[in-house]
């Protein structure tokens, strides 16, 4: 189930809005077939497994780290392939709790004599998982929070510089986090004050992460990067009722998709941002700013990772805070995560955190 995992890691960022299976099947000790899902969802990780291992799959123990699915869609069930090629056991991870499947997957095996076995590896699955079981359950994608702090917690100085306050190998490693997630999330600020190009670059990397931009009144420069690139890499903006006609109609001549949300009183709504992304099949979304956007999300208790760059230099407390007001008169009201993990890259850290 360990190698089936990671092998499901590899199809993160590419496979939305499925899910990223890993298969491994196992007869008399050998590995004969393994898989993943593959690219745009089709084909299936068993499907993939199954080709490899031919004939050999007969008698043979399946390891697949979500239940395979049980409806027809656009291909056959994946438990009636399983049940096809004679395999004797499966072994899953967790349940899929898509509405369509919900334990059919594993009756449909048992019902053809198959031995099931489930629950293995569980927490780890749920972990990779985690965008497309919170899109099945809340009905938007995970979100991620990515944030590059200097020691006393600033991301720029008081004039708005910020590069770099990380390092090279940080910055390359902010990359690889990019293409395992389906889009990249910044407000109309960050574009406005940065021009990024928000993609993935010097991985050697055949795909690229939609971008998105909250922009309310669609007030983002033209000549810029996402405008004359928006044809190559998807745009997607999230704006507001009042966006001017104008402005829509030169976005959609750029090649952008415009999505409208509702408004709530200081803005873009955050909860039908992500239910908006969420209806477009996004699983997983890496947030890359700006502040008032970040506190928006964690303020909504939207934000369900988060992974903190931290470098040796200081700024001082003129210098720009990452993320902007919370509200908070009481600490017992604070947003609390938890630790998952601690990397060093290069002269900086990694500390990655998760929502209970």
């Amino acid at each position: 189930m360990t190698h089936a995992l990671g092998l499901a890691r590899r199809g993160l960022g590419r496979v939305w809005p499925n899910p990223a299976v890993g298969c491994v099947i196992v007869r008399d000790g050998r590995v004969v077939g393994r898989g993943w899902t593959q690219p745009g969802g089709r084909p299936h990780a068993e499907t993939v497994a199954l080709q490899q291992a031919g004939s050999r799959a007969r008698g043979a123990t399946a390891y697949v780290t979500l239940e395979p699915c049980a409806h027809h869609g656009r291909t056959p069930p994946c438990a009636e392939a399983l049940i096809g090629s004679g395999v004797a056991r499966v072994v899953t991870a967790i349940q899929d709790p898509d509405p369509r499947v919900a334990g059919r997957g594993h009756q449909m095996l048992r019902d053809a004599g198959i031995v099931v076995d489930t629950g293995v590896l569980a927490e780890e699955a749920r972990s990779l998982q985690r965008g497309f079981l919170t899109r099945v359950t809340e009905g938007r994608p995970m979100v991620t929070l990515k944030m590059a702090f200097s020691l006393d917690g600033r991301i720029a100085t008081a004039g708005g510089e910020s590069k770099w306050i990380t390092g090279a190998l940080a910055r390359r490693r902010v990359h690889a986090m990019r293409a395992s997630h389906d889009a990249i999330l910044v407000g109309a600020g960050t574009v406005r004050a940065d021009d990024p190009s928000l993609t993935v670059r010097d991985l050697g990397i055949d795909h690229q992460p939609v971008r998105v931009v909250a922009s309310g009144l669609l007030d983002l420069p033209l000549d810029g990067m996402l405008a004359s690139t928006a044809r190559e890499v998807p745009v997607w903006i999230l704006h507001g009722p009042e966006a001017p006609v104008e402005r829509r109609e030169a976005w959609l001549r750029a090649g952008a998709e415009l999505i409208e949300c509702p408004a709530d009183g200081t803005g873009l709504g955050v909860r039908s941002m992500l239910a908006a992304l969420g209806a477009r099949g996004l699983t997983r979304v890496f947030c890359e700013g700006g502040g008032q956007l970040a506190a928006a999300l964690v303020e909504a208790g939207l934000v369900d990772e988060i992974a903190v760059f931290s470098a040796g230099i200081l700024l001082g407390a003129n210098g720009r805070p990452g993320i902007g007001a919370l509200g908070l008169d009481r600490l017992g009201d604070a947003p609390r995560y938890c630790l998952k993990g601690i990397e060093v890259v290069g002269q900086d850290t990694l500390c990655l955190w998760h929502r209970a």
